[in-house]
């Protein structure tokens, strides 16, 4: 009466079990997708994978037309980082990796490609911005104001200069409409 029989209900769960196991078998995990750093700082790409057994991780750079390996590794194993990156890429076994000394041509996007020994993989991407701090700009803003402070200086100096003219020139004028005879009369009483 049973549509099935125990053995067809046996194979039928652990066909489902390994399906699903293959399916969720690679994790990434990541608390931020989108990153933006200024020039010349560090940027911390932050995944936690999991998978069966021991993952290969690597790491890859896109922009534009541009795509690049950066490096692959396994956790606890040899790291193997491209030329272009060998002096800035730390490596974390949680598959996590550290680009240090930002430059403008290092935005992008940034792929982890993680593969278990079995061949499956799991891809997760990062867009990151790094931004030009533009000390120039800092700069003309400091200048721009030395030349208010000095030209407000100057004004208030010729504002002073201007008054005790105007303080000499009347004093001389008062002086020339006076008589030069300093005699009063006196009026008798």
């Amino acid at each position: 009466m049973w549509l099935w029989d125990t053995q067809e209900v046996a194979l039928f769960f652990s066909i489902t079990l390994y399906v699903c196991h293959l399916a969720g078998a690679i994790s990434i995990r990541s608390p931020q997708h989108s990153l933006t750093r200024p020039v010349q700082q560090d940027v911390l790409f932050s995944v936690d994978i999991s998978c069966v057994g021991i993952p290969t991780v690597q790491w890859t750079f896109m922009s534009g037309r541009v795509s690049r390996d950066i490096g692959a590794w396994q956790p606890g194993g040899f790291t193997n980082v491209s030329e272009d990156y060998m002096d800035r890429i730390l490596t974390y076994t949680n598959g996590s990796m550290g680009l240090s000394d930002l430059r403008i041509q290092d935005t992008g996007f940034y792929v982890i490609t993680v593969t278990e020994l079995s061949g499956s993989s799991k891809d997760a991407g990062f867009v990151l911005n790094v931004e030009e701090v533009l000390y120039e700009d800092l700069q003309y803003l400091a200048v721009f104001a030395v030349v208010l402070a000095s030209l407000a200086g100057f004004l208030m100096v010729s504002m002073w200069l201007m008054d005790k003219a105007y303080s000499q020139i009347n004093a001389w004028r008062q002086r020339r409409q006076m008589p030069e005879n300093d005699v009063t009369e006196l009026q008798p009483l």
